[in-house]
C-alpha cells in the first residue's frame, strides 16, 4: 500500500509516504511558509521512493484542530491531488497524531496545542492495540484552567499547549506528569500510521468529505476583548 500524508495544522510542515512498511518523510518548522514548502515536499517523497503519483493506494490528512490557514491548505490539498488521481481520503486528528508521540509507558496522553488567545486544543488517548493510540474523550478548545480530564493514575502530556500552560495544566492532572514535552508537533508520518488500517478497510472519505475540524469559529479577539484580556 502506497499512502501520502500530509499535516499542516501547526508551525510544522510535514508530509509522509508510506510504502509497504517504510515510512519517508519531511518535516521543517517554517510558519507562514506551508503553502510554498508542501507540494514540494510531495514531490520529493515520491522521488524518494521512486514513486509517481498515480502509484498512490490513498491521501491522509491532517484535519485539525489547528491554525485555521494550516489545516485549509492541508485539507485542500489533499482534495485536489485525491480528485485530480480518483483516490480516497483518511482525515486523522491532529491531536492523535501529535498523541503518536508520547512515550508507550502505560501513561495516558494529554496532547495540548496551543490556540492562541488564551485557549488549547486539547484531546486525551491511551494506548490501543499495535501501539495506535485512541481517543478516551472528546477533543476541546478553552482555557487550560478549564480542562476537565477523565481518571487516570499517571499522564504524559505532549505539544505547544504545555509550552504555555504548564504550571495551569499542572493544576489539571492528578499528579505531576511521568512525562512531558511542550516542543512536538503534529506529523504527517504519524497520521499516515493512523490512516493505514483505515485504508486497507476500505473506510476512506470521498474528497469532499474530508472535513477541517477547528473546534471554534473565531480567529482574532475583539479590540474590547483584547483590552479586557490585558487587565
Amino acid at each position: 500500500m502506497n499512502l501520502l500524508a500530509l499535516e499542516t495544522s501547526t508551525e510544522s510542515c510535514s508530509v509522509a509516504l508510506l510504502c509497504g512498511e517504510r515510512v519517508i518523510a519531511r518535516s521543517e518548522l517554517a510558519p507562514r511558509r506551508h503553502a510554498e514548502l508542501l507540494l514540494p515536499m510531495c514531490d520529493a517523497v515520491l522521488a524518494e521512493a521512486g514513486l509517481a503519483r498515480s502509484a498512490l493506494d490513498g491521501i491522509a490528512v491532517g484535519r485539525g484542530p489547528g491554525a485555521f490557514t494550516g489545516v485549509r491548505l492541508a485539507i485542500a490539498a489533499a482534495q485536489g491531488m485525491a480528485l485530480a488521481l480518483d483516490l480516497p481520503v483518511v482525515p486523522v486528528s491532529s491531536l492523535a497524531a501529535l498523541a503518536m508521540q508520547a512515550p508507550h509507558d502505560g501513561a495516558a496522553i494529554l496532547a495540548v496545542i496551543d490556540a492562541r488567545m488564551g485557549e488549547i486544543y486539547a484531546g486525551t488517548f491511551t494506548r490501543g492495540s499495535q501501539g495506535l493510540v485512541v481517543a478516551s474523550g472528546a477533543e476541546t478548545v478553552g482555557t487550560a484552567a478549564a480542562l476537565d480530564l477523565p481518571q487516570a493514575h499517571a499522564w504524559a502530556v505532549v505539544g505547544s499547549g504545555w509550552t504555555s500552560y504548564a504550571q495551569v495544566l499542572c493544576t489539571r492532572l492528578p499528579t505531576a506528569p511521568v512525562w512531558a514535552d511542550g516542543a512536538r508537533y503534529p506529523q504527517a508520518a504519524d497520521v499516515a500510521v493512523l490512516a493505514a488500517p483505515v485504508l486497507r478497510a476500505g473506510q476512506g472519505v470521498a474528497p469532499e468529505h474530508a472535513l477541517p475540524v477547528y473546534l471554534r469559529d473565531k480567529v482574532a479577539l475583539t479590540l474590547a476583548e483584547q483590552q479586557h484580556a490585558r487587565g
